[in-house]
Formats: structure tokens, sequence, C-alpha cells
């Protein structure tokens, strides 16, 4: 029997999955070399995109300011590393269990430029990885906003994507045009507690081409992004006001690339240092060093602009399969933290513990009961 594209559909969901496209290589003809799925897989004639929804509610503690670890482990790392990939194995099993070869990628977008050398002549360095979110484009399963973050047909922006290379000749899904759910609205752009994503006309647009349609969005500002994300933003973080009182990053100016700010946050996150009257744990940011040791990662923001505010959007707007839901995204009034100029700040040298460190001490030496000495 031939392997049919809604057969791989029809697997795919029965494996668990939300929502399922395929695109055909030649959507890719303008890939990079450091994105092209035929660099992974030269015989590759499908693309197969898988979307898992983030659950909404994964977000509900952030949005309140009470429970964080909820959206590492449900909207970002397990969802990532455990929940979905089963998914895309189970799928990739079935392709190869038909006669054709499979390849599951693991999900991720290309960060950093390759500094492996290639194996052999020819090759380009081992560090290839597809950008899932464009993958997911090409398979018609939504657009990318004006923030970039991918707004899925089904579960606006709140989704986890995974990929199959298959050598399998499948039939494609149509394109989704550009604009169907991103009105551009700005939400995303005013709620950013970062100032990561730009206003219209304030940076050239990143713009691709996908058959005979063109996909455009921001050029978000991907250091401010990370710093935000990890948490070295007080706007963003109660942890980080809480361990680091006072300390103050102008985000929303910082110029740093998105590596210095990778470099910034995991070394603060992973930081110890010997504990004081000041700050009586050795840890830097103790929430940052639990979350990362338990999970391998730890994000903070909770995507306040680029996927709540758009979520709140799609939803009142009705233009996405689940936009129906009881609570509202922001149900009440945001939470916002005092400036770090309000911060209560100090320690010995700011004379913070004056009987130990500055008053004198008119008993020094005088503990104990003294032992009696006999007569000579």
């Amino acid at each position: 029997m031939k392997l049919t594209a809604q057969m791989v559909r029809d697997a795919a969901m029965a494996a668990g999955a939300g929502d399922v496209g395929i695109a055909n290589i030649e959507r890719f003809d303008n890939a990079p070399q450091m994105m092209h799925p035929k660099n992974i897989f030269p015989e590759c004639k499908s693309v197969i995109s898988i979307v898992q929804p983030i659950p909404r509610g994964s977000y509900r503690g952030i949005t309140e300011g009470t429970h964080w670890a909820n959206y590492t482990f449900y909207s970002y790392n397990r969802l990532n590393t455990l929940f979905r990939p089963k998914v895309t194995y189970k799928t990739a099993c079935f392709i190869e269990d038909n006669g054709f070869e499979a390849v599951p990628v693991y999900p991720g977008v290309p960060e950093r430029p390759g500094t492996r050398p290639p194996v052999g002549p020819g090759r380009p360095p081992p560090e290839i990885n597809v950008n899932v979110r464009i993958q997911a484009v090409a398979c018609g399963l939504g657009e990318i906003g004006w923030s970039k973050v991918f707004i899925s047909r089904k579960f606006g922006p709140r989704v986890r994507i995974g990929t199959i290379l298959t050598d399998a000749e499948l039939e494609p899904d149509p394109l989704i045009p550009q604009g169907t759910y991103c009105n551009r609205c700005m939400r995303c752009v005013k709620d950013c507690p970062g100032g990561a994503i730009p206003k219209p006309g304030e940076r050239p647009t990143i713009k691709i081409k996908i058959d005979d349609q063109t996909f455009e969005w921001g050029d978000v500002h991907m250091g401010r992004c990370t710093l935000t994300h990890h948490g070295l933003n007080w706007e963003a973080s109660p942890f980080l006001k809480d361990a680091l009182p006072g300390f103050k990053l102008d985000v929303r100016k910082s110029n740093v690339s998105e590596e210095v700010a990778y470099r910034m946050a995991y070394t603060m996150a992973q930081g110890h240092w010997s504990p004081s009257p000041e700050l009586p744990t050795n840890r830097v940011v103790p929430y940052y060093s639990q979350i990362l040791e338990h999970t391998g990662y730890f994000a903070i923001c909770g995507a306040k602009g680029c996927i709540r505010s758009c979520m709140a959007s799609v939803e009142q707007r009705k233009c996405v399969g689940q936009c129906e839901f009881e609570t509202k995204v922001f149900p009440k009034k945001p939470w916002a933290l005092k400036p770090p100029e309000d911060d209560v700040t100090g320690g010995i040298a700011e004379g913070k513990f004056p009987e130990q460190y500055n008053d004198p001490d008119k008993k020094a030496g005088q503990w104990g009961t003294p032992l009696e000495t006999k007569n000579a």
C-alpha cells in the first residue's frame, strides 16, 4: 500500500499530535545552508511538522505572579524534550514501518554559527538544524507573527513544534497567507518587558519567500529577548530583585548580542558566592539555580508580549481554532514590580549591621566566668 499524507496525519494524531502539516522539499529552495533539510537528509522529499499545544494554564502562575515552575516544565523544556518527542518518535516509526526513512529532528531554532569543522570536503559543519517556525509555515500550519512567534491555525501562538524529514513523497498542505492570524495589532510590542520587539519602521524587517508567497516579521532584538526570558530583567523577575536588590540592567536600551545574553544569564543562574549576613544563601539567584538543576533549563519572562498578549488578541478576534475559554488571558490588571531604585539594599560595607561592625564594643573579651586562681 502506498504511504499517503493522510496516513501520516492519522498516525501522528493517533500518537498524540495537536496538529500536523506537510511540505514538499521544493518549498525549502531558498533555505540557507545551516537550515536546509537536505543538509541533514539529502534524499528528503517531504518535511512533516508536528505541533503540540502549550497548555494555556501553564502561563497562569506567571500571569498571577504566584507560580513560575510550570512555565519551564510544561511550556518549555519538558514539552520540547519529553512530551512532544514521543509523538515524533511514534510517527517516525510508523513511516519506517511503511518502507520509507524518517529522520526525527530535535526541536530547535538555529542560533549559533557552526564552530566545528566539516567532516569532509563540500559538506557543511555538523551543526545543521531546521528553523522549526519557518518549517511550520512551509507545512501550512500557520504564519509567523510580527514578534517572530509562530501562530498556529489551531492553538494560536502557544505551541511547540517538532520535525520529521522523509524520503516519502507526500501531498503538501496549502500555505496559509500572511495576515490570516497576525493583524499587526502590535500588542506584542507594547507588552514585551524587554522592549525586544521593534515598532514598525524601527528596524528593517525579516522577509522570506516560500513558493510564490512572501512572509515578513519584525527583526526582534534577541539580546534583549534572551536577557528577559532568562531573568536578567527586573521588570519580569521577582527572583532577581529578591536575590540582587538594587540591581538594574536597563534591558530596554541594551545592545548585547544573544550569545552575550546567554553567557550572562547562565553564568548568573549557576553562580555561587559565600553567604553573608546580607545574603545568607550561597547561590547568586537561588530559584534560577534550583529550576536549572531540576530541568536543565530555566524560563522566567513567561512570554508576556510575544505569546500571552498574542493569545489575548487572537482569542478576542476568534481567528484560531481554540479561542473560547472561561477565563481571559489577563483577567485583571497585570502585576508590576517596583523599580530597583526603591529596593532596600545594603550590607556590612553600607553599615547595615552596626552592632557587629560599626559600634564600639565596650565589652570586648568579657564573656564567660573567670576561673578562680589559687593563692601561691
